[in-house]
């Protein structure tokens, strides 16, 4: 098992319970859960492969719950772009830094979390019924591949986007749950050729399950207390915050 002191257990027991919150309920509560294990494991390359078993049994959860309302049609415009950008992941780990790593991506999510409020508060224009172009699901695919295999930040990458296809907020937990799981799923085989999932990570998530299941019950209980527009604006407000904690 690993060796932490008890503050590092705290912040971990707070990240599983976050992280199953996330997964049922508000998906940018990811990254708040990435920034508590960051200090957990300063390098967040070992983060990023030590949580993962983590991530996968929270998946299975949210998609036991919320399987039905999967909207596939998100899922195929998105997986095979998200595949490849995890596969620029791996082979860009080794040579990009920590620090630059999160600076890039949360200046990214800032970005397009910005676009989704401009696009919400913006006076309506007949354009606005308009389906978003197919090119961003290519650069949102790519771009959410290529940050969960650095640094497992993809969710609020992935909450701006489903905000933009005005998912109603079970179609939204339901296609981000199956989306995430067929996403950790495969990173799997990538995380153990680079020697970051390992016996002694796999001991440490099985420790942390019990907390990751409480959250998951805790999200499926908010959700339903939830109505859309609050639901919206938390998940785009808990993403500019994910943003911002990584570029911090």
């Amino acid at each position: 098992m690993l060796t932490l002191d008890a503050l590092q257990w705290v912040c971990a027991v707070l990240a599983a319970l976050l992280v199953g919150v996330s997964k049922t309920a508000l998906s940018g509560l990811g990254v708040l859960a990435v920034a508590l294990l960051a200090y957990v494991f300063p390098n967040s390359k070992q983060a990023s492969g030590f949580v993962l078993p983590m991530l996968v049994f929270a998946d299975f959860v949210a998609v036991s719950s919320y399987r039905t309302h999967t909207q596939w049609r998100y899922l195929w415009k998105l997986f095979p772009w998200t595949a490849l950008g995890v596969v620029f992941g791996y082979f860009a780990l080794g040579r990009i830094s920590d620090r630059g790593a999160r600076v890039l991506i949360g200046g990214i999510i800032l970005l397009l979390a910005a676009v989704s409020y401009w696009r919400r508060y913006r006076p309506a224009s007949p354009d606005d019924s308009a389906p978003v172009h197919w090119t961003v699901a290519i650069f949102v695919g790519i771009l959410a591949g290529f940050v969960t295999l650095i640094a497992n930040a993809a969710s609020p990458l992935m909450a701006v986007y489903l905000v933009a296809m005005r998912l109603p907020k079970m179609q939204y937990v339901g296609t981000a749950a199956v989306f995430f799981m067929l996403l950790n799923l495969f990173k799997v085989p990538f995380m153990v050729d680079l020697g970051l999932i390992t016996v002694q990570s796999f001991s440490f998530n099985l420790a942390l399950a019990p907390a990751v299941l409480l959250g998951a019950l805790a999200g499926r209980w908010l959700l339903k207390r939830v109505n859309q527009n609050l639901f919206e604006q938390l998940v785009l407000l808990l993403s500019a915050i994910g943003g911002i904690l990584l570029i911090l």
